[in-house]
C-alpha cells in the first residue's frame, strides 16, 4: 500500500523525522519497501494564468501565450495542445529551475521572445502524463509557489504488509498504529449522519447471507458528474499510486483508502427491479469495466439486479452499469464480504484489484455504514445531489463475533523474556483500541474492537505487547537446556550423507515447489487426478506434486534454455498421493542426469551420460547404509520412462523406486532433444540398512575362476549372477560381472557375460577340487534354468 506522509500526518503526527517514522514503521511489522518524492526537485515555479493564447505567426504548433503571475505578465511561447485563456498551470518563471541543473533562461522560438516556460506534469515529474499542460483548480491563487501549494515537499511511502494486517490498509489504521507507537492523539474522522432529502430506496435482498453477511445502499439523486474532483482528493490518490477518474469513482476510492472500506457506485438508470446478492448461475456472462467478458463460475459471489449480473462481489463492477458521463442518479454500494467467500477469486479471473487487496484479507465487519455516510456526505459537496435513506440488510448469524481473550503475565513474560508493568501492558493495549479489565492479580480481561480481526489468542496480544515496547529492546537470553547425548542409530544412514554423496559425484541439490502445473503432472501421471489447492499460488501452480521429476525437469529446462548442457541436480522433498481423505505424504530423494558423462577437459573424452552411469549412482546410494544387497533392479514400465529402458528398484520384494531415461515423447512434449536419466526412491528405503558387524579377514589365499558365458539376449544379468552366487557355495568372496559382448562370432539372439569368480575360506586353503566342483554347480544350474553355456 502506498500513501501520503503528509496525510498520515494530518491523522497522528510523532515529534520524529521522516526516516524515524519509516524505520519504527518497519520494525513493528509494517515493512516499509520504498519512500519515494511525490515531485521532483524545482524552485522558482508559481501558479500561472493563460490571459490570452495566439497562434504562432511562424509556426503551426505554437501560440504565444500572455501569462500573469499575480503582478506581471509575461510573455510564453507554448506548444501544449490545451494551452488556452482562462486556465491556471505551473509557471516557470526566468531564474527557475527544472531538475538539478536546468535552468530556464530568456529564449526566442520561431523568431518570437518567451519569457518562462509553461510545464507540463512529466516536465515537474509529479506524473508520467504528458497529455499538455498541468491544468490547476479554478481558484488556484495565482504567483503562489507551485510546491507550496499542491504541497509538494512530501513523499510517498510503500508498505508491504503481511496478510493478517487488513486493519491497516488504511489511513485510519495506519494513524492508530503510528498513535499507539508513539503515544500521540489520533484525529477522528468526522463521521456525520447524512439527513435524507428525498425518500427513493431500491430494495436489497442477500441471497448468500454466509458470503455477504452485511449490505449497504442508497440512491442519491441528481447529481452532476461533470464536476472536478478537489485538487486535495486528486492529489492524495496520486500519491496513493491511484489515478483519478471522475469525481464519484475518485470519492469511492478516497473512502477506501482513508477508512479502509472498498465501495462502489453504479448508475441507478441501469438497475433493474432491486439488488440481488447471489452467486453466479453456470455460464453467466459479466463484461467487466474494463472491457473484459468473464464466463462466471458458480461458485463466484455477484451483485446482480433482478435481470442480469451487475459486479462480481469485492472485485470488479460492470461496464454496463458503472457510472458514466450521462449519469444523473447513483446508487452507493457499502457492504461486508466473508474472507473465505472471496479468498482467491479475483485470481481465478486473472484480475487483482484494491478492493479484491483488501477483501481478501479482511475488512472490518462494522465499518460499512460509516464509510456510507463519510461517501455521502463527500458526493453531496462535490457533485451535489439528493440523498435517500440508507437501505442496510445484514445476517447476525453470519456475522464475525470476537470472543474475549484472557492474558496472563506469566505467559508474557515466559515468551517474550521480559516482566512487564501491568500499567504498560494495559497502556500499549489500550492505544491500539483494545479494552482491557484486569480480573485479578496479572491477569486481564482482553475485548478486541472488530478492525482487529487477526486477534483471538493469547499469543496475538503478546505479539502486539512485544511489537509495541519494541523487538530490538527485548533482552537478549541465550537459550538454556539439559541436553543429554543422542544415540546414533548404527543401522540408518541420514540424509545429510546421502546428500554429500551425491554432491561429490558431482551433483547439485535443488529445491523445487511441491505446488505444479496440473498440466505437468497429466505428462508425468496420466489419468492420476491430482490434490487440488483451494488457494493456489498461480494457475501453473495449483495441484500437489506426486513426483519429485517435475520439479527436477523445470530446473533441467531452466538450464538447457542458458545453454548449461551438463546438468546433475538432485532434490529430497515430499510426494504427496492421493485426496485429503487418506492422503500419503512420502519422502523421496529423486536425481537427474544429463549431457556429457565428465566436464570438458583436454584429458577428458566427449562421451553422453547413459543408463548405467545413473545406475551407479543410485547403486552407491543403496550403498551408503551398508544394505546394497537388499536391493535388486528389474525391468519394468513406467508412463514417464523409456520403454526397454526403464527399471524398478526393490527391496525384498517391495518397490522402493524407478531408475531411467526420460520417454522421447515426454522429452519431445518437454521440449528437451538430448537423452535424460532419473531415478527416484523411497527415502525411508534408503536410509534403513543394516547394523554393521565385524568379521576376522582370512589368511588363506583366494582362488579365481572367470566364466565367458552365452546366454539369450533378453536374460536379465542380475538374476543370473543371483543364480550363480547360489551354487557357488558358501566358501564364495566376489562375484562380479566384467564384460558383455554380442555381435561377431556370436549367435545374434545370444550375448556372451564374463563374470569373475572369487573363493576364499575362513579357515584352510581351497583346494582346485572344491572350486571346480563349485564350478560345476554353478554351470550346471544356469544351463537348467538360462540355458547357458561355457563360451568356446
Amino acid at each position: 500500500m502506498k500513501f501520503s506522509e503528509q496525510w498520515l500526518r494530518s491523522l497522528a503526527n510523532p515529534p520524529v523525522s521522516r526516516d524515524e517514522l519509516v524505520a519504527r514503521l518497519s520494525m513493528v511489522g509494517l515493512e516499509v519497501d520504498a519512500v519515494a518524492p511525490v515531485a521532483g526537485q524545482f524552485s522558482g515555479v508559481v501558479v500561472g494564468e493563460i490571459l490570452s493564447a495566439e497562434q504562432h505567426p511562424d509556426a503551426d504548433k505554437l501560440r504565444v501565450c500572455q501569462v500573469s503571475n499575480g503582478s506581471e505578465t509575461f510573455q510564453v511561447v507554448c506548444g501544449a495542445p490545451n494551452a488556452r485563456p482562462g486556465i491556471k498551470i505551473p509557471f516557470a518563471m526566468i531564474g527557475a529551475v527544472l531538475g538539478e541543473d536546468f535552468q530556464i533562461k530568456k529564449a526566442k522560438l520561431r523568431g518570437v521572445e518567451s519569457f518562462g516556460m509553461l510545464c507540463s506534469a512529466s516536465e515537474l515529474k509529479i506524473s508520467e502524463e504528458n497529455a499538455g499542460l498541468l491544468e490547476l483548480a479554478a481558484d488556484a491563487p495565482v504567483g503562489v509557489d507551485l510546491r507550496e501549494y499542491l504541497g509538494l515537499d512530501d513523499v510517498s511511502i510503500e508498505i508491504g504488509l503481511t496478510p493478517n494486517r487488513g486493519d491497516c490498509l488504511s489511513l485510519v489504521g495506519l494513524a492508530r498504529e503510528v498513535g499507539a507507537i508513539y503515544s500521540v492523539p489520533v484525529a477522528s474522522i468526522a463521521i456525520e449522519p447524512v439527513v435524507p432529502t428525498c425518500d427513493q430506496v431500491l430494495p436489497v435482498e442477500i441471497v448468500a447471507p454466509a458470503a455477504c453477511p452485511r449490505y449497504l445502499g442508497r440512491v442519491v439523486r441528481n447529481v452532476d458528474v461533470s464536476r472536478p474532483t478537489p485538487l486535495w482528493i486528486v492529489e492524495r490518490l496520486r500519491r496513493s499510486d491511484i489515478r483519478s477518474i471522475d469525481a464519484v469513482v475518485d470519492i469511492t476510492n478516497y473512502v477506501m483508502l482513508e477508512l479502509g472500506q472498498p465501495m462502489h457506485a453504479f448508475d441507478l438508470a441501469q438497475l433493474r427491479g432491486g439488488i440481488r446478492v447471489r452467486l453466479a448461475e453456470e455460464g453467466e456472462k459479466l463484461v467487466l469495466l474494463g472491457g473484459q467478458e468473464m464466463t462466471l463460475r458458480p461458485d463466484t459471489l455477484v451483485i446482480a439486479d433482478h435481470e442480469r449480473a451487475l459486479a462480481i462481489a469485492g472485485v470488479m463492477g460492470g461496464e454496463h452499469s458503472g457510472v458514466g458521463a450521462t449519469t444523473r442518479d447513483l446508487f452507493l454500494e457499502s457492504a461486508f464480504f466473508d474472507t473465505i467467500a472471496l479468498a482467491g477469486k479475483a485470481r481465478s479471473y486473472g484480475l487483482h484489484t484494491d478492493s479484491s487487496h483488501r477483501f481478501e484479507r479482511g475488512v472490518d465487519s462494522q465499518l460499512s455504514r460509516d464509510a456510507m455516510e463519510r461517501a455521502t456526505r463527500l458526493v453531496l459537496e462535490i457533485v451535489g445531489g439528493e440523498a435517500g435513506p440508507i437501505v442496510e440488510v445484514a445476517s447476525a448469524e453470519h456475522l464475525p463475533s470476537v470472543a474475549p481473550v484472557t492474558l496472563r503475565a506469566e505467559r508474557v513474560e515466559q515468551m517474550l523474556g521480559l516482566k512487564m508493568d501491568g500499567g504498560d501492558i494495559e497502556r500499549l493495549l489500550g492505544a491500539l483500541g483494545l479494552g482491557v479489565s484486569e480480573q485479578s492479580p496479572g491477569v486481564w480481561t482482553v475485548t478486541v474492537p472488530s478492525h482487529r480481526f487477526d486477534i483471538s489468542l493469547e499469543v496475538d496480544l503478546i505479539e502486539e505487547l512485544g511489537r509495541l515496547y519494541g523487538y530490538n529492546r527485548l533482552p537478549v537470553r541465550y537459550p538454556q537446556a539439559r541436553l543429554a547425548p543422542q544415540a546414533k542409530e548404527e543401522a540408518r544412514a541420514d540424509l545429510a550423507a546421502l546428500r554429500r554423496l551425491l554432491v561429490a559425484r558431482g551433483y547439485q541439490e535443488a529445491i523445487t515447489y511441491s505446488f505444479i502445473d496440473p498440466r505437468l503432472f497429466e505428462l508425468f501421471s496420466p489419468g492420476v487426478e491430482p490434490l487440488q489447492l483451494a488457494n493456489p499460488i498461480s494457475a501453473d501452480m495449483s495441484v500437489m506434486r506426486n513426483s519429485l521429476w517435475p520439479g527436477l525437469i523445470k530446473a533441467l529446462q531452466h538450464n538447457l534454455n542458458r545453454q548449461q548442457t551438463r546438468v546433475r541436480v538432485f532434490e529430497s522433498g515430499l510426494r504427496f498421493v492421493g485426496q485429503l481423505e487418506g492422503l500419503k505424504q512420502e519422502a523421496m530423494l529423486a536425481g537427474l542426469v544429463c549431457g556429457a558423462r565428465l566436464p570438458e577437459g583436454w584429458s577428458n573424452g566427449k562421451e553422453s551420460v547413459d543408463f548405467f552411469d545413473a545406475k551407479a549412482d543410485v547403486e552407491a546410494l543403496l550403498g551408503v547404509a551398508g544394505a546394497a544387497g537388499a536391493f535388486s533392479f528389474r525391468v519394468a514400465e513406467h508412463c514417464a520412462l523409456h520403454p526397454g529402458q526403464g527399471a524398478v528398484i526393490e527391496r525384498d520384494g517391495r518397490q522402493v523406486g524407478f531408475i531411467g531415461a526420460l520417454h522421447p515423447e515426454l522429452a519431445r512434449e518437454l521440449g528437451i532433444d538430448q537423452p535424460v536419466y532419473l531415478f527416484e526412491l523411497v527415502l525411508a528405503e534408503v536410509v534403513a540398512g543394516r547394523l554393521p558387524a565385524y568379521r576376522e579377514l582370512s589368511r588363506f589365499p583366494e582362488v579365481r575362476r572367470d566364466l565367458a558365458l552365452l546366454v539369450d539376449r533378453q536374460a536379465p544379468a542380475e538374476e543370473i549372477l543371483k543364480a550363480a552366487r547360489e551354487a557357488a557355495g558358501e566358501s564364495l568372496a566376489d562375484l562380479r560381472l566384467f564384460d558383455v559382448y554380442h555381435g561377431k562370432g556370436i549367435d545374434p539372439q545370444r550375448k556372451s557375460l564374463a563374470v569373475g569368480l572369487t573363493w576364499q575360506h575362513a579357515s584352510r586353503t581351497l583346494n582346485d577340487d572344491e572350486v571346480s566342483a563349485s564350478v560345476e554347480n554353478i554351470l550346471t544350474l544356469l544351463g537348467e534354468r538360462f540355458n547357458a553355456t561355457l563360451r568356446k
